[in-house]
């Protein structure tokens, strides 16, 4: 996988899945339908993973593993396919990921357009501010520390931050990431409910393919993405196999929200669980949307009053300076 993603990649990964989904559907086989897109990729980067998919297809291989052979796909994106294969619904979720990721790179797009002008100001006051001073001096070397000494640990910062948000690390890291990442303003929110929405959307494809409740709890918990879900459920299989429901120990763990909570009691009591758990990937998926929309919405924003207050400053404290030289030299 590259070191950043960007909205283009995105845009391509959808494309790949909407085309699988759309050869399957047309009942297209899977070995014929990845080879015809190792002919024809929606990007260059997907040509060697395709054909890693096709060789393991051809030894046997069922889908997911296959997927899991070509090392293009993220931890979730894996289980959920899985899921889906086993209950017989791999087109559903093939067009699933392709929506999620066409989301992604929209919103991608909306935060990077939307930074444009801030970051523009933010480089134009970092070269501008000190160019009197070398313009007075010709101190070319104190110029490019103040610019570029500036900048560089900027970029730098940045360039860690985008790499250790992705999904590709350990679990360790991932849930590190997540604690941290809790309490930031609508980014933790649409990250929990993110991770709901695949929680119960893998969940209602394993129960519909057959997997015991004791196996599919797990398995959806892995395909949610977030390691403090899958830690949590990692505990249930004594108290499953002792007879406890998953209702119960839902209500008893603080990481689901009471509107999930009482949702999956209701779902499980009605015997329409199913139906409950694919209510409740639309609410979570509609949530999270809205979440990240703001933050996309939001996030250019505050970053351009935050460039603009510093340039205020810079001007003020400039323009002091200046007043205060000429007190000085009137009083001499």
């Amino acid at each position: 996988m590259p070191f950043l993603i960007t909205p283009g990649q995105l845009t391509r990964r959808a494309g790949l899945y909407h085309q699988l989904a759309a050869l399957t559907g047309a009942g297209v086989g899977l070995i014929p339908a990845v080879e015809q897109l190792q002919r024809h990729p929606p990007g260059a980067e997907f040509q060697q993973p395709l054909r890693q998919m096709v060789e393991a297809l051809h030894r046997g291989a069922t889908f997911a593993e296959a997927v899991r052979a070509g090392r293009w796909v993220l931890p979730f994106e894996a289980a959920l396919l899985e899921a889906a294969e086993r209950s017989g619904r791999l087109e559903d979720c093939l067009r699933s990921l392709g929506d999620y990721h066409e989301e992604r790179a929209r919103m991608a797009r909306q935060w990077l357009g939307g930074l444009a002008y801030p970051i523009f100001l933010l480089h134009f006051a970092v070269f501008l501010l000190p160019f009197s001073q070398f313009f007075a001096t010709g101190d070319g070397v104190a110029y490019l520390r103040k610019t570029l000494g500036v900048l560089l640990p900027l970029y730098a910062v940045v360039g860690l931050g985008l790499f250790a948000a992705q999904s590709r690390h350990g679990e360790g890291w991932r849930s590190l990431w997540e604690k941290l990442l809790h309490g930031v303003p609508l980014l933790g929110a649409g990250r929990r409910a993110l991770a709901l929405s695949r929680l119960a959307m893998a969940l209602e494809a394993l129960i519909n393919a057959g997997v015991s409740i004791v196996e599919a709890w797990p398995l959806a918990a892995q395909a949610s993405s977030s390691p403090a879900l899958a830690r949590v459920v990692a505990g249930w299989r004594q108290p499953l196999e002792t007879g406890r429901t998953p209702a119960e120990l839902v209500r008893a763990q603080r990481v689901f929200p009471e509107m999930f909570a009482s949702q999956y009691a209701t779902g499980e009591a009605s015997g329409r669980l199913d139906e409950t758990l694919r209510r409740l990937q639309r609410y979570y998926q509609d949530e999270a949307t809205q979440k990240f929309t703001a933050l996309a919405q939001w996030t250019p924003r505050l970053f351009y009053l935050i460039v603009a207050g510093l340039i205020a400053w810079k001007v003020m404290a400039f323009w002091l300076g200046y007043f205060d030289l000429i007190r000085r030299a009137g009083e001499f």
